[in-house]
């Protein structure tokens, strides 16, 4: 039987794919550190446990509307108001399965045949995936690691053609862990307004920042840009929920009640449970979300200077998420591989470090490694790749 012609165009996951080869050398019996993991080593906190069970023990185990109970519409509306002082209806919030099932929703219900995206690299793997589900072309616009891997105003005015549709920004960005200051906000918002363009602010990784960072969501800049974008955001990362699968948007009625119509049609409703617990973690608080915050701040500083120091490895240091992603490819060269691939992949077979290659996020230079796991693996960790590019350094 032959496969649709959209599924034999997806780029497998790399970050799957490392996951996979770590996991069968761990079953072997090695001793293997991954650094491939793109959620929290925490636990969920037990307030939001406490509230799911307590849901499911009460009866709520049923079908709710197709874009999120009421109730916890209103605490998303809450929050957005609490740490964006934007203000949003019912109307213009979608409930869904997670954030990267929200945004498959939204480009399946903007998109046609030949609309253009405009992404910056690096990239999170899945978005072009994702437009091209949609029958839509990603258009890449280079993030330079000179200027923190940001795209600027010039560069997406450059990129705009009569196609474009979309612009994707991720601010804490996942895999580099940059910030946009509100000015290059504003400069890329205007380029957008001028041109129609709608914006896709990918917002999940906003409560985890450092070094006395804040993050700014560019939909609370201006009534305008607010009419402009569609934030996605969702407490997989803020919360440690990633398999909870709660994600959502705000923005434009029209666009939320097409995207509510398409999911009514695919998944019905998110996972009544989730839901419930979600709203325990917008409207109560014990302290756990800044608890995670400060840890992964603390492990950042701590491994931080010990990663540059490997010969040939040179880092922009993230303010936000919990990823590094060195630029490898002098100690590449320095090792005699063809690239980063192949490097990549020495290190797991040699020195049992599982790290992704940047290649997945359209950045071949770079690897990314995740410091959501605790700071003595992270480490070993360092220590086993440093003694990898030593020993093999011609």
């Amino acid at each position: 039987m032959n496969l649709a012609k959209r599924v034999s165009t997806l780029t497998p996951s790399s970050t799957l794919a490392i996951t996979a080869k770590a996991k069968e050398l761990k079953e072997q019996g090695h001793d293997v550190i991954g650094l491939g993991a793109g959620e929290p080593d925490f636990n969920t906190p037990q307030y939001i446990i406490d509230a799911a069970v307590r849901s499911m023990e009460e009866g709520h185990t049923k079908y709710t509307p197709s874009a999120g109970l009421p109730k916890l519409k209103q605490a998303i509306i809450g929050k957005f108001e609490t740490d964006q002082n934007i203000s949003y209806t019912p109307g213009e919030i979608l409930v869904g399965s997670g954030a990267k099932h929200v945004l498959y929703t939204l480009f399946q219900a903007i998109l046609d045949a030949g609309d253009e995206v405009i992404i910056p690299t690096p990239y999170w793997v899945s978005y072009p995936e994702q437009v091209k589900l949609a029958e839509g072309n990603p258009v890449y616009i280079e993030g330079l690691e000179s200027n923190e891997f940001k795209v600027t105003a010039e560069q997406l005015e450059q990129a705009i053609t009569s196609k474009t549709k979309a612009f994707i920004l991720n601010s804490p960005s996942n895999p580099t862990g940059s910030m946009y200051s509100d000015d290059e906000l504003r400069q890329l918002g205007e380029v957008c307004i001028k041109h129609n363009i709608l914006i896709v602010s990918d917002e999940i990784y906003e409560k985890l920042v450092y070094d006395g960072a804040t993050h700014t969501s560019i939909a609370q800049l201006s009534n305008e840009l607010k009419e402009q974008t569609i934030v996605v955001n969702g407490v997989s990362k803020s919360h440690s929920m990633t398999g909870w699968r709660i994600g959502y948007a705000a923005g434009n009625t029209e666009i939320i009640k097409a995207m509510t119509n398409l999911a009514s049609h695919s998944t019905s409703n998110p996972t009544t449970t989730a839901q419930y617990g979600t709203i325990a973690a917008y409207t109560e608080d014990d302290g756990s979300v800044e608890t995670m915050r400060e840890a992964f701040e603390g492990r950042l500083n701590r491994v931080f200077e010990k990663l540059i120091s490997i010969p040939g490895v040179s880092c922009v240091k993230p303010k936000g998420a919990f990823y590094l992603f060195p630029n490898v490819s002098e100690a590449v060269k320095l090792n005699g591989f063809a690239d980063v691939d192949a490097w990549v992949e020495a290190i797991l077979e040699e020195e049992k470090v599982a790290l992704v290659p940047g290649s997945g996020f359209g950045a071949p230079d770079n690897v990314r490694l995740s410091y959501a796991t605790s700071l003595d693996a992270l480490e070993e960790a360092l220590t086993r790749i440093e003694r990898f590019v030593r020993t093999h350094t011609k």
